[in-house]
């Protein structure tokens, strides 16, 4: 779990002694053609609290449009991303977040439903690791990167899937790289797509229009890998700079097809 430094803009109307923050939940591969879940709420833990004191966590509660908290991950690719809720908290140390999930999740792989069970030591919500300064009268956005492909367990030949949430904390103010594959192919699930520096590598897959944002980055030089199906050959992007706080447009792809 990673934590990339926060971006903050000048903010009108912050009470005093308080800072605004945002929460958004991104984009997240996985090998699967649906992966529905139920988001309650994010809490936040600021560092001068315990987490045994009643009123300890603070709420940034999920704000769907309608009564339907369910979201498919696997929809937030490209440029989509789910505002899950604002508030404002006070100013100093944050500590800790965690992400409330209900009951209904479940994924959808070759036509078939297959529900989501999720081990009772993480419904109380997943924990992460913070450990930052926030200012009075800054806005905060920080983005959620829900991994789903890491975060579901086939439980051995049962058939069962268990979800472990692997979430990055990431945020807007992070080096990012965007892109459109063409052709787009209708009815196509999405084309893999990764983003390597040395040992670090990020992944996600294009939209619907064939567009991908890989977010989170640092700065430094990356390979980019895209691997549509055949008849379609893999290609390869190198040296592609990044800059905290700038987005690398690489415009739209070509792919081309296998010679054989």
């Amino acid at each position: 779990m990673i934590f990339m430094a926060s971006s903050c803009t000048d903010q009108d109307g912050i009470s005093s002694g308080h800072a605004q923050l945002n929460v958004l939940l991104v984009d997240a591969p996985a090998d699967y053609e649906e992966v529905w879940v139920e988001v309650l709420a994010v809490e936040v833990l600021p560092n001068d609290r315990k987490e045994d004191e009643g009123s300890a966590w603070i709420s940034i509660p999920y704000q769907p449009e309608g009564d339907n908290r369910k979201v498919n991950l696997l929809s937030l690719v490209g440029d989509q991303v789910l505002f899950v809720g604002s508030k404002e908290v006070p100013a100093g140390k944050l500590g800790q977040i965690r992400l409330i999930l209900g009951d209904d999740n479940y994924l959808v792989k070759n036509g078939v439903r297959h529900d989501l069970t999720t081990p009772s030591a993480q419904q109380s919500g997943l924990k992460l690791k913070v450990n930052k300064e926030l200012q009075a009268g800054i806005q905060y956005d920080m983005m959620l990167d829900f991994d789903a492909d890491r975060s579901i367990v086939k439980a051995g030949n049962s058939g069962k899937y268990i979800l472990k949430p692997v979430i990055r904390v990431i945020t807007e103010a992070s080096a990012s790289i965007r892109g459109k594959v063409l052709p787009v192919l209708a009815n196509d699930p999405g084309i893999l797509v990764y983003g390597i520096i040395g040992q670090d590598t990020v992944s996600t897959f294009t939209d619907a229009n064939g567009v991908f944002m890989l977010r989170g980055l640092n700065d430094g030089t990356y390979k980019v890998s895209i691997l549509p199906k055949a008849p379609y050959e893999v290609k390869v992007i190198d040296s592609v700079p990044t800059e905290k706080g700038k987005v690398t447009d690489l415009g739209e792809i070509e792919l081309a097809t296998s010679s054989n």
